[in-house]
């Protein structure tokens, strides 16, 4: 693998993840790609096509052994990484009251906890070099009080606060940090976050090679954010900037809530 064109690509197995990988590898970077099932080992042959070598890791990021693993695994050799689209995540739909304490805690572990220790040891080592460029994975559910989403979209209100005191921690540098906000889009979330009862997993989707394509873009103009992809998604982005939280708050549950309550 070249050390100047590398990228890491969490969440990669499939979804946005997967797409994003798609694009640093027709843009011609090498790759490190990381997710916890096994179909991040199918990843290499799928995007064969653009010639460049990827390197699937398996690992539980949820874990701090597993995010170590996962930073060893690419700086190993000395090599150089240009490039983080941080896109792990998890969700779940239900009242707080009544989801299992073990799901709520896995989706800050995921989305929190394993965002801020890969991001030290990523930002660390750019820092290093003075250069490097991070996409963090958010949502526009990051604008909204998340009624029966209570811990996800919490857990994607961090990731924009923390992405924004970075990008000012990092004015100075060369470094750049882009937050991605997707819309909802069509990957298997609903289905693992059992959303499929709500109106919201009905909903139409975004489709996830547009949204990665946006992100991608964003990423190398170094911007600060993206609302992707759709207009009925950036439409839904403007709207929540002025919304009160009241509002937002409720209109979470009518989208969110599984039919009937």
């Amino acid at each position: 693998m070249s050390e100047a064109r590398l990228a890491l690509v969490t969440g990669a197995s499939s979804g946005i993840g997967l797409e994003l990988a798609r694009q640093f590898a027709s843009n011609g970077y090498d790759l490190v790609v990381a997710a916890e099932d096994d179909a991040i080992h199918d990843v290499p042959d799928r995007l064969s096509e653009f010639g460049v070598a990827i390197q699937a890791v398996q690992v539980d990021l949820r874990t701090a052994d597993g995010v170590e693993h996962l930073f060893n695994s690419v700086v190993e050799g000395g090599r150089e990484l240009a490039c983080a689209a941080l896109n792990a995540g998890v969700g779940r739909g239900d009242m707080f009251l009544k989801s299992e304490l073990a799901d709520d805690l896995s989706i800050i572990d995921l989305n929190v906890r394993s965002t801020v220790h890969l991001s030290k040891l990523v930002l660390r080592d750019m820092a290093n070099r003075n250069r490097g460029r991070v996409l963090l994975t958010s949502s526009v559910a990051s604008m909204m009080p998340g009624s029966y989403q209570t811990v996800y979209n919490a857990s994607k209100s961090f990731i924009q606060s923390f992405t924004k005191a970075l990008q000012d921690e990092l004015r100075n540098s060369p470094i750049t940090v882009t937050a991605l906000l997707p819309g909802p889009t069509d990957t298997d979330f609903f289905q693992r976050a059992k959303l499929m009862d709500a109106p919201i997993g009905r909903l139409p989707k975004d489709d996830p090679a547009k949204v990665a394509q946006q992100g991608y873009a964003a990423l190398m103009r170094g911007d600060r954010q993206v609302v992707a992809s759709s207009v009925s998604s950036k439409l839904m982005g403007a709207a929540l900037r002025v919304l009160p939280d009241p509002i937002k708050a409720a209109g979470s549950r009518l989208i969110s809530a599984p039919q009937g309550r």
